[in-house]
């Protein structure tokens, strides 16, 4: 029996929001991935990165307060570091939890790089709030850099950065080869770093891609039978977040475009999740889209919980 090919979306959740909420994280999101390969499914995983990418930038941006010498990281450099660190607890976590249940299966990260438009309107509106919090003085110095800064009443301001669409996964080769060997990859960590081409070269963005907008991209690229995006909820929810909310355990694509419309699903949670499942489907249209979160996913697999979204 041929294996089911699958991208997998890793959320917050799965990582936790400090190095040591992480190396206890992974060890459970272990568990659930190795569920998933002994259910034959040849996984490529992708996970978000905020805390982490936020968390780098702000100990390069100390680190240059401190040390005078030392040159601020930029933004794509962030990206690739946290792609690294994520990757690593990934990996290794998910290759000891495979060993232990008698499964000798390769686990690689790669390094992944996204072109992105450099006209892109999100670079003209960022959205994305990263870094530490800073003083007016300090936001000032910010803005007359080229950066643009959000102010948080009563705590003072915050790096903000543009999130535009993905256009190409630059090591999409490198991925469906060893996805088509059967080894377990990780890519495109927190959305890919994003990079703008100039001729032959490719230069950093000052970005992050949403982490769900590549997943779905991704599993566009590689062609996979099924897209799962594991998340806090075990459900989509209609009303969410309300007394009258109402999980749903099937749409399709037009339901949840209709959804949408109406404004059922909040912008930066459960939109982004939908938005791209609605992208893969309508370039695999016989794929399938299962949403619910890690702790469920056993059984969201059989067909017992979760949402399930189809063309």
């Amino acid at each position: 029996m041929s294996k089911k090919k699958v991208v997998v979306s890793l959320g917050h959740e799965a990582l936790g929001y400090t190095t040591l909420e992480q190396w206890d994280a992974v060890k459970i999101t272990a568990r659930a991935l190795a569920d998933l390969v002994e259910a034959d499914y040849q996984l490529t995983i992708t996970h978000s990165n905020g805390p982490q990418v936020s968390m780098i930038h702000k100990a390069m941006t100390e680190l240059r307060r401190v040390y005078i010498d030392y040159t601020p990281a930029p933004m794509c450099v962030c990206s690739a570091m946290s792609q690294g660190y994520v990757g690593y607890d990934i990996q290794n976590a998910l290759r000891a939890e495979l060993l232990g249940r008698g499964i000798s299966k390769p686990v690689s990260t790669i390094l992944t790089q996204v072109t992105v438009d450099p006209y892109d309107e999100a670079f003209y509106e960022p959205t994305k709030v990263i870094g530490r919090y800073m003083s007016k003085e300090d936001a000032e110095i910010e803005i007359k850099k080229g950066n643009y800064v959000k102010e948080t009443p009563g705590k003072g301001f915050r790096r903000v950065v543009a999130a535009p669409r993905p256009i190409d996964i630059v090591e999409i080769e490198a991925i469906r080869t060893l996805a088509d060997a059967d080894q377990v990859v990780i890519a495109c960590g927190g959305g890919g770093i994003p990079v703008i081409e100039q001729k032959h070269a490719l230069k950093g963005a000052s970005a992050v891609i949403e982490k769900d907008a590549i997943a779905g991209k991704l599993a566009c690229e590689l062609k996979t039978e099924e897209l799962i995006i594991l998340t806090s909820v075990e459900y989509v929810y209609r009303n969410f977040g309300t007394e009258i909310q109402t999980p749903i355990p099937s749409l399709t694509v037009a339901e949840a475009e209709s959804l949408i419309a109406a404004g059922q699903f909040e912008a930066g949670t459960m939109l982004p999740k939908i938005e791209a499942a609605i992208e893969y489907l309508k370039k695999v249209p016989t794929g399938k889209v299962l949403i619910t979160s890690m702790k469920c996913i056993k059984d969201a697999i059989k067909g017992r919980t979760g949402t399930v979204i189809t063309a």
